[in-house]
């Protein structure tokens, strides 16, 4: 079974703490549902997230709050058991990106958007980037980032932050094809899925010291039957 959480809030599916933290638990309740194999993140309507409120915080609004709420949401992914599909069947920009680069894979409609756009308002952005660097690379990366201009959907997809572009009348037949694939392991991905996240993070001779930490974890009678 297949689990949708869904991004929706004011204007193109704006992000506040509030939307942020019914996120968070939404998709804690998918991956902790012992019958989900495979988690989606959509938009609601026409849009898939278009960033942080930026009005809400010109009003009054705490940024420090809405970018905490941030880093919880974004620091959730890698720490999924399940696996995560960023159905984009719309823009995707600023911290929507990110949320786009920090699932699995996604698949994409042919004509949206997909990037950082806070540069043109003169704000650099500090937490959505994060994602994006790790996902494609500072070089990459900064082909958005620093100029503030999305990526078309095939530009996206040629750089890796895409797994597929879509018609839009496909994009549901694809994305369910992308998960059943990706879900196939989701008894071992609940160890493995996480660690691999960690692993990418680490310099190489670490990695594998971390690795065969798991390995040897899993067989932990093995080495007191040893002489």
């Amino acid at each position: 079974m297949f689990a949708t959480v869904t991004i929706s809030g004011p204007g193109r599916n704006l992000l506040g703490p509030t939307g942020m933290a019914r996120l968070v638990a939404e998709l804690r309740a998918a991956d902790e549902d012992p019958d989900v194999t495979g988690i989606i993140v959509t938009g609601a309507g026409d849009d898939f997230c278009a960033g942080l409120d930026i009005e809400a915080i010109r009003a009054g609004a705490d940024p420090v709050e809405f970018a905490t709420s941030l880093v919880e949401l974004l620091g959730l992914f890698p720490r999924l058991g399940s696996a995560v599909i960023a159905r984009v069947n719309g823009d995707a920009l600023a911290s929507g990106a990110a949320i786009v680069a920090a699932c699995d894979s996604a698949v994409a409609r042919d004509d949206v958007l997909i990037g950082t756009v806070e540069v043109a308002a003169g704000i650099w952005p500090m937490v959505a980037q994060v994602p994006l660097i790790h996902r494609l690379g500072a070089r990459a990366a900064m082909e958005n980032i620093g100029s503030g201009i999305p990526f078309t959907a095939d530009r996206a997809r040629e750089l890796g932050l895409v797994t597929e572009v879509v018609a839009a009348v496909d994009l549901d037949s694809r994305v369910e094809a992308r998960l059943v694939a990706a879900s196939r392991g989701a008894t071992v991905a609940r160890l493995g899925r996480p660690l691999l996240y960690e692993l990418a993070d680490l310099p190489y001779e670490a990695a594998l010291q971390r690795a065969l930490d798991a390995f040897s974890a899993m067989f932990p009678a093995s080495g007191a039957d040893r002489p």
